[in-house]
């Protein structure tokens, strides 16, 4: 393992106490009954990112889930919409297409999601292709397997290569903690996914592994803030996998706002990954039982 990337993991001064880190967590959740108003929840609402990831997926699916987006914003105009549709990359093209709502924007999973198990031209092609067809967001998975083998140079480049592909896209990068399981490993992921160019970082792919879990994102965000400070770049982070009550989602807010703070609490820069959420949510916006999604 190169000493630069060791170096930079090791001068990191967030906690990889496991023991530490839920204790954290369990004191910044029991706050969050206290963040459940009106407000929040429509700002939870405009945070999400609504994504179809099945393998029964086509044109026509894809081209009537972005059609509900646009019917959404005709339907409760005094609501906001959400951040961004999730697609597969293949998909860029008809979200594009379809999606009239100009504020939302278009998300591709992409470089051998959701095992990033594939040649890294293969992961570029795939990142410039989304792109090309019209994303604006691009959700990788670091590569687990090589990070676990302290690859991290590799880890690195395979990053930095799909931010170049992404032009002037975003680049979310998936670190899947329930593999890395580990406080002490969740940092130096992060940390490896910030210096390489990550403009969010993300805790799950929600497919194999266990999801978001609070722990996780209290790591996660204290990189952020870290990092925030050494470099004056503010980079984003996206709860996913497993994250479909209101309850899940204003724990998630109110970690982000006493880690990184007020500015942080918008889907330029919080963002969670869901598609049972939606509904959930605006069920309790609007006080009733709904299934719009």
């Amino acid at each position: 393992m190169s000493e630069k990337y060791q170096d930079t993991v090791k001068a990191s001064r967030v906690t990889t106490n496991d023991n530490e880190v839920k204790a954290m967590v369990e004191k910044i959740a029991a706050k969050a009954a206290e963040n459940r108003n009106a407000d929040t929840l429509k700002t939870l609402f405009s945070t999400i990112d609504l994504t179809t990831l099945n393998a029964t997926d086509s044109p026509v699916s894809v081209a009537n889930f972005a059609e509900r987006v646009n019917e959404f914003e005709e339907t409760y105009p005094e609501l906001p919409s959400v951040a961004a549709i999730c697609v597969y990359p293949n998909f860029a093209q008809v979200v594009r297409t379809v999606l009239e709502v100009s504020s939302v924007k278009i998300a591709c999973v992409s470089g051998g999601f959701p095992s990033s198990q594939t040649f890294i031209e293969v992961k570029v092609a795939e990142t410039a292709l989304a792109v090309d067809g019209g994303a604006d967001e691009i959700d990788i998975v670091l590569n687990v397997g090589n990070f676990l083998d302290g690859d991290w140079e590799e880890v690195c480049d395979e990053i930095s290569e799909q931010k170049h592909a992404c032009r002037d896209g975003h680049l979310k990068v998936i670190l899947e903690t329930g593999a890395l399981k580990t406080a002490e490993n969740i940092r130096a992921a992060s940390i490896l996914a910030l210096y390489s160019g990550a403009d969010f970082l993300k805790t799950s792919t929600g497919k194999g592994y266990p999801g978001a879990s609070l722990e996780a994102a209290y790591v996660m965000c204290e990189c952020i803030k870290e990092y925030y400070e050494q470099t004056g770049r503010m980079v984003g982070f996206k709860a996913s996998g497993g994250v479909s009550t209101t309850e899940d989602a204003l724990a998630y807010y109110t970690l982000v706002k006493e880690v990184l703070g007020e500015k942080w609490l918008t889907n330029e820069y919080f963002r969670i990954g869901a598609s049972r959420l939606a509904n959930n949510l605006l069920s309790d916006i609007l006080g009733q039982e709904t299934k719009f999604f």
